[in-house]
């Protein structure tokens, strides 16, 4: 993790690479990053999941989610989408965090591990967040903290929380604290990362070679009939479904004004954007180095900028910061919360222009330069009227959705009950194409959950409610086709693509062979010679390729050929490419052992953390863990 993660996220105590959520605790380092509630739903005492009979409560689900939501509206700036986090799943994710971090405080209990009041006591008193000028800001204000989080938390309820976090390491640490990292594979690993090559690569694309690859009829026939299998079908159904279409629902609902700005003024947050800095530093760490040195070497650079020296050049050459030393100290954009107290204090205290005198923080000695500020600002009402309308306008659609689909699922038993019922609900029936299991399902879209019922349900019974992308179906089983070898006509144009391009593919290859010698005679005259563009790299190992990619070969080539080698010709996923090593930096000793022990540590975290994360998954496959899907749709439905 860099310097700027650390003093982002102000939990450096927080080792467990399953990133157990200690809420309260990730609420109280994060203010500007408070939770919304939400407008209707589940209970917040209502269960999203349970691990053996512990419940996970839409309360605690929604603070995460929220916490989750907000810090990447801080990161993302305006080009933040509320939207994409359902898109890529996030809710699940987050339940998953919540789900291992219950089986891991089952587990603990089962072999007998325990925390003590006092270990309790002595963390909070501890804890960055909670100290001030080195000691701790007192039993009022860290009530007082508390009592502004959203929900409040009583100190009994933030206490519990960090017994769950201590029990957690000491289950970490009971099963990992045996674990070693020898010098060779962290010598190993610190060549992997820091060995560099320049490179220069020429490639012969199959797109290039497309029209004369172009095959005959008798030779598409030729290529199905060696490769039959390739395009055998699989089993297919067909089903009739009733659907209670969201959509459609919400064309009925109405939100009125008074509605939308209860909802404003509930989740103020949601449109506010806190006042923000830009910054940039200069940090010199004092981690196991003498303080007085290292002030001293922090006062000549600060002396250097105020008279008139670049101070991104200074972050470049002498920052200990390397999530930032690259790009001149720059932090970009940060709110209030995102730092540690002593930064945070002094960058919003400048006014652009402005440079700091050296600020002392846990990690070393800081020189500040304010580059901009944004004020805090509100959205106003109008501005988000429509949006807002459109939101509880889909809530209350989905909430109808699963009260209709509750309501109408005694009255369907058999495959007739769907007309019947859909006539007296004003809702309508329709029939499918054939479809494969992983196909989308005409009229529905993707639906897995809708295609794993009907490729299980027999046929004359009906599913109960299943959650489709647009609302719910209950499905019958219409019919099906088994697996079978299609004929050439009914998938002729896929085999002629397939064919084409596997024949350009050839072609791109046979080319670079061919002109392989010429490459290793005089690599640039090759490439001007035979009218192919050469892209330059500096590469290190693992990194994307300019037109070719990721490529384990271009990988282990990079570092085994000399300076000044070519390579064979190296197929690719596009056709073909040749690599010249122009340079290689070779790794210095010294540099090796000065990063040794921090790299160490390092690597048996994430040794830790997959064994952690194998053994957790042994954990939960004894545990009794249940999920309920509805209760998790309407605590995000917000």
């Amino acid at each position: 993790m860099t310097m700027l993660d650390r003093m982002r996220r102000h939990k450096g105590w927080l080792k467990w690479s399953l990133a157990l959520v200690c809420l309260a605790f990730v609420a109280l380092y994060f203010p500007d990053f408070l939770s919304q509630q939400q407008d209707a739903g589940a209970a917040p005492s209502a269960a999203v999941a349970e691990v053996d009979g512990r419940k996970i409560t839409v309360a605690e689900f929604t603070r995460a989610y929220y916490q989750r939501l907000d810090a990447y509206r801080a990161s993302a700036g305006e080009s933040f989408d509320p939207a994409l986090l359902k898109q890529l799943g996030v809710d699940r994710q987050i339940l998953s965090v919540l789900i291992d971090e219950q089986a891991t405080l089952a587990e603990a209990e089962r072999l007998g591990l325990t925390v003590s009041d006092a270990e309790v006591r002595e963390r909070i008193l501890r804890l960055p967040g909670l100290q001030q000028n080195g000691q701790f800001i007192g039993e009022e204000r860290y009530r007082q903290l508390l009592s502004v989080q959203r929900p409040p938390l009583t100190p009994s309820e933030f206490e519990a929380d960090v017994h769950k976090q201590l029990l957690a390491e000491r289950l970490r640490s009971a099963l990992t604290s045996w674990m070693t990292m020898p010098d060779e594979e962290v010598d190993r690993e610190y060549q992997r990362r820091n060995e560099k090559a320049k490179l220069e690569v020429v490639s012969f694309a199959a797109d290039t070679f497309t029209s004369e690859a172009a095959p005959s009829a008798n030779e598409v026939a030729a290529y199905f009939e060696k490769n039959r299998e390739k395009y055998r079908f699989g089993v297919k159904m067909k089903i009739r479904f009733l659907a209670i279409d969201m959509p459609t629902l919400g064309k009925a609902v109405t939100v009125s004004p008074q509605d939308a700005q209860q909802h404003y003024d509930d989740n103020i947050e949601q449109y506010s954007t806190p006042e923000q800095v830009r910054a940039s530093h200069v940090l010199l760490e004092t981690n196991e180095k003498d303080e007085a040195e290292v002030q001293k070497q922090a006062e000549g650079l600060l002396a250097r900028i105020k008279e008139g020296a670049d101070i991104a050049a200074i972050a470049k050459e002498y920052s200990d910061d390397p999530s930032s030393k690259d790009k001149g100290g720059d932090l970009g954009y940060f709110g209030r919360g995102a730092m540690v107290k002593e930064f945070e204090d002094v960058a919003f205290s400048l006014q652009p222009g402005q440079l700091s005198d050296l600020v002392k923080s846990q990690y070393g000695f800081h020189i500040i330069k304010v580059m901009d500020k944004k004020p805090a600002e509100t959205r106003p009402f109008a501005e988000v009227q429509n949006q807002i309308v459109e939101q509880l306008k889909g809530q209350r659609a989905q909430a109808r959705a699963k009260e209709l689909s509750t309501q109408i699922a005694p009255e369907i038993t058999q495959p007739s009950d769907l007309d019947t019922v859909a006539r007296k609900h004003g809702l309508q029936v329709r029939e499918s194409n054939f479809f494969e299991r992983e196909e989308p399902i005409e009229g529905l879209g993707p639906a897995p959950e809708v295609s794993k019922a009907a490729f299980s349900l027999p046929q004359g019974q009906v599913s109960e409610a299943l959650q489709a992308p647009q609302g719910y179906v209950f499905i019958t089983v219409l019919d099906n086709q088994p697996a079978r070898t299609p004929k050439l006509s009914e998938v002729e144009a896929r085999v002629k693509e397939d064919l084409t391009q596997q024949r350009a593919l050839d072609l791109a290859r046979t080319e670079a062979k061919s002109l392989m010698a010429s490459f290793k005679d005089d690599f640039a005259r090759a490439a001007k010679s035979a009218g192919l563009s050469v892209e330059t790299t500096d590469f290190t190992r693992g990194a994307s390729v300019p037109t070719v990619g990721v490529n384990a070969e271009i990988d282990e080539l990079a570092f085994s050929l000399p300076a000044g080698g070519v390579s064979d010709p190296i197929v690719t996923d596009t056709g073909a490419s040749i690599v010249h090593v122009v340079e290689r930096t070779e790794i210095k000793k010294e540099d090796l052992a000065a990063e040794r022990e921090t790299l160490r540590q390092e690597l048996l975290e994430q040794q830790r953390g997959r064994f952690m994360t194998s053994y957790l998954t042994k954990v939960k496959e004894r545990l009794d863990i249940r999920q309920n899907d509805a209760v998790l749709q309407q605590a995000i439905a917000s």
